[in-house]
């Protein structure tokens, strides 16, 4: 998921994406639509097809108006959001880390569905507003022979009320999943609960999708429709496996910290020092592809790569200091404090990307690096054998 999707625009600075399943869905919601629209509006096919295209754009705008309507909360909370991609099943937020209190958990899950219900809301405002009076038969298409405008607006209505009600379903990722789990975990004041209490409810929907699929499938004779449930169920099934995986790391990792698995002595690079000593005394000598550099007070100023080192020299340019070439895409993301749980870095998108966080105090001096492999190891340790599903 977002490995391999492709940049469509950036807002609020996040990143929008979309991988290829995207497309998929995009062509076939304009075929299905075209033939949809051509039996239901006034006009011609080209005019059916028009409001296909746009009813399908709009349908995805809304799509990322939910995800940022979540992404805009977290931030509100603290909570970075690199990334929103759009995928086969919707959307989905990148935050950088778990929510810290059941009330932040709530707001964050429930603005998405929020930002869904003031779409529908106003859609069926401006409907109501422009004479139509039955908003059933609007939403559901059935009114005879409608203006395209009344017919797009009737369908973007009844899209968002359908990812409204899915939405709301106890199911991760979905967000009812994640405002069962907030619940629960303000009632329990226990995280680990409120995870295992939304997948059990997770888990019980994936198997009634897949009862569903099976009586499609072989008393209705639907194969269609009963392969989709089904492999709704499958997908809904695995992805609340993974919540209980999840769950149980979270209690094995539970009280250990940054501080417990970082390296504590790095080695780090004085920002006064030039290109050219810097290259001598720890590139050549350590063979290490990146150094921390601090000040005289030991903060945590930035960091120095080999090739920036080679390229100053190179360049005719020795007499550089490194604070002059230090690495200007490491961001704030980068640091972490001593008493971090562990359990945060899993969802670090700066560990992922670099392969190490600095850690510093207060005072933003450098107390350690921790990289992938020390979290890595961590786990190896707090799950000694394979973890099972009860």
């Amino acid at each position: 998921m977002g490995a391999g999707s492709i940049q469509l625009a950036r807002v609020f600075g996040i990143r929008i994406g979309a991988s290829p399943s995207w497309f998929v869905v995009l062509f076939f919601m304009i075929y299905e639509l075209s033939g949809l629209f051509d039996d239901a509006l006034t006009g011609s096919s080209n005019t059916a097809y028009a409001v296909a295209v746009a009813g399908t754009l709009l349908f995805f705008i809304s799509l990322v108006l939910h995800e940022l309507g979540h992404a805009v909360v977290a931030q509100r909370n603290g909570i970075r959001v690199t990334r929103i991609d759009l995928w086969f099943f919707g959307g989905l937020a990148r935050l950088t880390r778990e929510p810290k209190s059941p009330g932040e958990d709530f707001r964050i899950s429930a603005a998405g569905p929020a930002v869904t219900l003031a779409i529908l809301i106003a859609c069926c405002a401006v409907l109501l507003a422009t004479g139509v009076s039955d908003l059933g038969s609007a939403l559901t298409l059935s009114l005879d022979r409608i203006s395209p405008a009344t017919g797009l607006l009737a369908w973007l209505a009844g899209v968002n009320l359908v990812v409204l009600v899915f939405n709301l379903l106890p199911a991760y990722p979905l967000d009812g999943s994640r405002i069962a789990r907030a619940l629960v975990w303000r009632v329990t004041r226990d995280p680990n609960r409120g995870k295992r209490a939304s997948a059990r409810l997770g888990q019980a929907l994936a198997y009634g999708l897949m009862l569903v699929g099976g009586y499609f499938l072989v008393l209705r004779r639907d194969g269609f429709g009963g392969i989709w449930f089904i492999l709704l169920g499958w997908f809904f099934a695995q992805a609340a496996r993974g919540e209980l995986i999840s769950s149980r790391f979270s209690e094995r990792l539970d009280g250990v910290t940054v501080a417990d698995v970082m390296d504590a002595e790095p080695v780090t690079v004085p920002n006064g020092l030039t290109v050219l000593d810097a290259q001598d005394e720890f590139f050549l000598r350590y063979r290490l592809p990146w150094f921390p550099v601090v000040d005289g007070l030991g903060r945590f100023m930035g960091i120095l790569r080999r090739e920036s080192v080679d390229g100053a020299v190179n360049d005719g340019r020795p007499a550089l200091t490194v604070s002059e070439v230090l690495d200007p895409n490491v961001d704030t993301g980068s640091v972490v404090g001593r008493e971090t749980p562990i359990e945060q870095l899993l969802v670090s998108e700066p560990l992922r990307r670099f392969g190490a966080l600095m850690v510093v105090d207060a005072e933003s001096r450098l107390c350690g690096v921790v990289t992938l492999e020390d979290v890595r190891r961590a786990l190896a340790a707090a799950v000694p054998g394979p973890v099972m599903d009860a």
